[in-house]
């Protein structure tokens, strides 16, 4: 016994010493080592760990929504295309050229039953549709509804076990946070692109009648429309819709309707295949200093500024407006207490009233407030 701690103890001594004299002479053979050890070590956890994502990478977001976006394939009547008369928008389609009885674009799938949400104008004309899953399913898609003046429409396939993705919270999105654009751009296959959003709240684009848009600098092209604008979490902020383009490529300004308005319009076609909104018949027109005058609007005392509304310019005969004593020059302030702060805020007031149930309108006429009782109407469908 004695032996075998005695060949213990020289063994301990002659290691001890030769690490003394490496440490001594050679260090740098020490720290090689020992960053070698770590990096085998870290390499090692995070192929155990295939859910851990390297910092400042989008991994986690992309894997979590990716599998909930889906391909669309559209066969198509012949029909013009006005929108791509616009040297300004170019929308996410093929050029008529390339595609005259087809067409690309991408759609979420929102729900477990098989709805998903795309823009109206993927399947605008649509004789078929194809939806074709990250998977490799794919699924011939029916037409719930669509709503023109959001250019949102709602889908539905008959497949099981769908992935979905998770609804965001659109209120706690600010300018600068992290999004990413997923869709199958140029039919190439599902793309994941980042960007930051430039801007929120974008109207008066000449895109669609009811604008409030999110603005990303996410790059986005032809066949993301009806794709997913995810946050840093995965969570759906909103459907691409639209890109300012000269070139009909990415520049860089991009935009999407929110989550919110699109769970809305969903809401509407599910429960009644079309979305219904308040009308009363007026002509609305921006106030400025010219029109001002020309109607006798006077500016506030107080500020010396003009007051925040929305200048009647016209009223349909008949109409809602009309019957309720409205008038050409009238200076609507207010839409059932909401303030209007220019027409798309108007007609969004309006559009939210429930038809057939009287409101009332604050306006200002010939420099004296009063309120007037409106009963809306049904707006009129845009086709």
């Amino acid at each position: 016994m004695k032996r075998y701690w005695l060949l213990f103890s020289q063994t301990v001594t002659v290691l001890v010493a030769a690490w003394f004299v490496v440490a001594t002479l050679q260090p740098t053979w020490l720290k090689r080592a020992n960053t070698t050890s770590t990096v085998s070590f870290m390499q090692a956890k995070d192929d155990g760990q295939p859910g851990v994502a390297p910092g400042g990478s989008f991994r986690l977001a992309a894997q979590k929504a990716a599998p909930a976006v889906v391909s669309i394939n559209v066969q198509q009547k012949s029909r013009g295309k006005p929108r791509r008369a616009d040297p300004w928008f170019r929308f996410f389609e093929e050029p008529e050229d390339e595609a005259p009885s087809g067409g690309m674009g991408s759609g979420v799938i929102v729900s477990p039953e098989g709805y998903i949400l795309t823009n109206h104008h993927v399947i605008e004309g649509a004789e078929a549709i194809e939806v074709n899953l990250n998977d490799g399913r794919r699924a011939m898609a029916k037409v719930i509804g669509t709503d023109p003046e959001t250019d949102l429409a709602l889908l539905k396939i008959e497949l099981g076990q769908l992935p979905v993705i998770v609804l965001g919270q659109v209120d706690s999105l600010q300018v600068g946070d992290a999004v990413l654009a997923i869709g199958n751009p140029f039919g190439v296959g599902q793309t994941v692109t980042s960007g930051i959003v430039s801007a929120l709240g974008r109207k008066q684009l000449g895109i669609n009648t009811f604008e409030n848009f999110i603005q990303t600098d996410a790059a986005i092209n032809p066949g993301n429309s009806g794709g997913a604008l995810v946050d840093a979490n995965g969570a759906l902020m909103g459907i691409n819709t639209a890109i300012y383009s000269r070139s009909g490529g990415n520049m860089g300004i991009g935009f999407a309707v929110p989550v919110s308005t699109a769970t809305q319009i969903m809401d509407s076609l599910i429960k009644d295949g079309k979305v219904t909104r308040g009308w009363i018949g007026v002509e609305p027109r921006p106030l400025n200093a010219e029109l001002a005058e020309s109607f006798g609007i006077a500016k506030d005392k107080s500020t010396g500024e003009l007051p925040k509304g929305v200048l009647i310019n016209g009223v349909l005969q008949n109409s809602p407006a009309a019957k309720a004593g409205l008038q050409p020059g009238d200076l609507i302030l207010k839409v059932a207490g909401q303030g209007v702060g220019d027409v798309p805020d108007m007609l969004s007031r309006v559009a939210a009233l429930k038809p057939g149930e009287t409101a009332v309108i604050l306006l200002q006429r010939h420099g004296q407030s009063m309120e007037v009782r409106v009963t809306p109407g049904t707006r009129p469908v845009r086709r």
